[in-house]
């Protein structure tokens, strides 16, 4: 048996507008962009990259910005929220910015003894801030927001469905424990507890609309793994009667994605190489980088592409 899931690598959203959408997350939010790519199965789609000064794992927050995608449904068989983590005396900080840039944001509300404030981003993308007291120091980057507001990284994610059952079986085999239930919801964590990303909640809604693809929605929840263990977590998915993808080489981790009974895409990201396997730390996301299969297409693929700001300061 593989070890136990250690808590989220990475969520990938759909959005629409590529320069709105890298201004929300670099401008607003005071993410760093990290890389600057497409996406591997449709070149015609930047692929943004957001998180600390590196991306470490369990910060990395990514779009397929599809310019005039139509709005998808947030409903069930999704990952219908994104929980980022932030130091417990700055949601005070985070409601002020969110109003003054704007945003469509609800009143901070408290959940398991946590002051969680919701938001969307342009998109419509339900997103939250947790306010934690044992949140880390983690790495922010520089930029807008003052460093000890920054966003650390995920908190978790929330996951609605019709039917729980088979996907809290799969989370137990993952090594989520459940910790805390009120009346719908469901959490369950990893035992990094105090970590990054070891947070999944899980909300049965048998009557509530199906999701459905779109802009504003998660496209899919990476967990993180090692190189060593993918091929047996992959052999573990197949014993639970899944049909895993074989290992797909993206340039920055590998990964094995997964449809889950509920419905969700659930990935097994490996942590390594990460971002910084082909360019330096102090500039990633300066400029359009494609992995080794895509550089002979380098001219069709720009040429299809909207412009985007090149470095920070055209933000």
């Amino acid at each position: 048996m593989p070890a136990d899931i250690p808590g989220i690598h990475h969520v990938t959203a759909v959005g629409s507008d590529p320069g709105r959408n890298l201004e929300f997350y670099t401008g607003t939010l005071g993410l760093r962009l990290v890389k600057r790519s497409v996406n591997q199965d449709d070149v015609s789609v930047y692929h943004l990259f957001y998180g600390d000064r590196s991306g470490s794992p369990g910060t990395s927050m990514t779009v397929f910005p599809y310019q005039g995608a139509r709005p998808g449904r947030v409903g069930t068989g999704q990952a219908s929220a994104v929980a980022f983590t932030v130091p417990e005396g700055s949601i005070d900080y985070w409601t002020d910015r969110l109003n003054e840039a704007g945003v469509d944001a609800d009143e901070p509300r408290d959940r398991f003894g946590d002051a969680v404030l919701p938001f969307r981003d342009p998109d419509g993308l339900p997103l939250e801030l947790v306010g934690r007291t044992d949140v880390p120091v983690g790495d922010p980057p520089e930029g807008p927001v003052p460093a000890e507001h920054a966003i650390r990284g995920f908190f978790g994610v929330t996951l609605s469905l019709s039917s729980a059952e088979s996907t809290v079986g799969l989370l137990r085999t993952m090594g989520y424990r459940e910790t805390d239930a009120e009346r719908h919801r469901r959490r369950f964590e990893t035992d990094g507890h105090g970590d990054l990303g070891y947070v999944v909640d899980v909300l049965e809604e048998p009557h509530a609309p199906r999701g459905s693809p779109g802009a504003g929605t998660v496209h899919h929840v990476a967990f993180r793994t090692t190189t060593e263990d993918q091929p047996a977590w992959r052999d573990v998915l197949i014993e639970q009667g899944l049909r895993p993808t074989e290992v797909i080489d993206r340039k920055w981790f590998q990964s094995v994605y997964v449809r889950e009974r509920g419905g969700v895409l659930f990935e097994f990201a490996t942590d390594s190489p990460g971002y910084t396997v082909d360019e330096d730390l102090e500039h990633l996301g300066e400029r359009l980088v494609l992995p080794e299969w895509l550089e002979d297409r380098r001219n069709e693929i720009e040429a299809g592409l909207p412009e985007l700001p090149t470095d920070a300061g055209e933000r």
